[in-house]
């Protein structure tokens, strides 16, 4: 039995350390497989990171080309919009003038069919105005303003402030000018001269006194002017300070003299002051044309600006 027991002891010991290296190979084994994948799983772990980075590469410039075609359209976009806006604003401004042009037109027509077309025709010789003639309405102008009380004088209404204005002027500067004269009819004005061709002659009364149908009093937008120290005659007029402040101002209220020196229809006569508008009165003036000089049409213009 001793003997037997010994030769199974080194058998155990065999079978044990065959065991260990069997265990062991299979732990090498193991190990060998779990490396050899895991070198596998890490080279497409790399290789998929590798994929990312350039996938986030062409994102990026894609992202940044799209940014790009944005930031261009809406550029374009823009430019095209306010050039549709311009175009827009254009068309609205030349409508918007065309619409102006219409608005100024009638109002233009309805100042002129509210205003006598004969205000500034040229008479004195040259056209005729009838007997039926007479301004729509006439005021009386106050004693204060004329030089004569006993004497009822009238003037077209809407000329009598321009003309209350400029007396008024005149004696704040200390020149008393009066009224001696204003709206005389077709009929006065025949009567008037009558009486000074049946004085003067027909002749010499042709040369100061117009005929009826002729004379600018029948419009109501003229008068006579008189002032103190000449006993009520008109003669010597040209050599008063009244006169002088007349010549240096009357245009600023719309008032030109006639007939001047030198005129071809009637003698000077500076004491005759026809109402024209202060816009034309001005042109004269600064342009030292006599109002009979002008051309009736270029006149004419001035119509629907008279009482502006």
């Amino acid at each position: 039995m001793d003997n037997i027991n010994k030769f199974k002891k080194p058998t155990n010991i065999n079978l044990v350390f065959g065991f260990i290296i069997t265990i062991s190979i299979i732990i090498i084994v193991i190990i060998w497989y779990g490396l050899s994948n895991f070198k596998n799983t890490a080279s497409e772990i790399s290789n998929l990171s590798s994929k990312i980075i350039v996938l986030e590469n062409k994102l990026a410039s894609t992202t940044e080309d799209l940014n790009t075609n944005i930031q261009k359209s809406n550029a374009t976009l823009s430019d095209t919009l306010k050039q549709n806006v311009g175009n827009i604003e254009q068309k609205l401004g030349a409508y918007s003038q065309e619409v102006g042009s219409y608005t100024d037109t009638v109002t233009t027509l309805q100042k002129l069919s509210k205003t006598d077309p004969q205000l500034l025709v040229k008479y004195s010789k040259v056209f005729f105005l009838n007997e039926n003639y007479a301004p729509a309405r006439l005021t009386e102008i106050p004693n204060e303003y004329k030089y004569s009380d006993s004497k009822v004088l009238k003037l077209n209404t809407q000329v009598w402030p321009y003309v209350k204005k400029m007396i008024d002027d005149a004696k704040k500067a200390g020149i008393n000018i009066y009224a001696f004269s204003a709206y005389r009819s077709f009929n006065e004005q025949q009567a008037l001269k009558g009486q000074y061709s049946v004085t003067y002659g027909a002749g010499s009364a042709n040369s100061f006194s117009a005929d009826q149908g002729y004379s600018e009093h029948q419009l109501g937008t003229t008068l006579d002017f008189m002032t103190q120290g000449l006993n009520g005659n008109l003669d010597g007029f040209e050599n008063t300070k009244a006169y002088q402040w007349l010549s240096d101002n009357a245009f600023r209220y719309g008032f030109i003299m006639s007939y001047p020196k030198n005129n071809k229809f009637y003698v000077f006569e500076p004491w005759h002051w026809r109402f024209v508008g202060v816009e034309l009165a001005i042109d004269l003036h600064n342009k030292k044309i006599n109002f009979y000089d002008m051309d009736q049409r270029a006149i004419d213009e001035y119509l629907v600006s008279i009482f502006d």
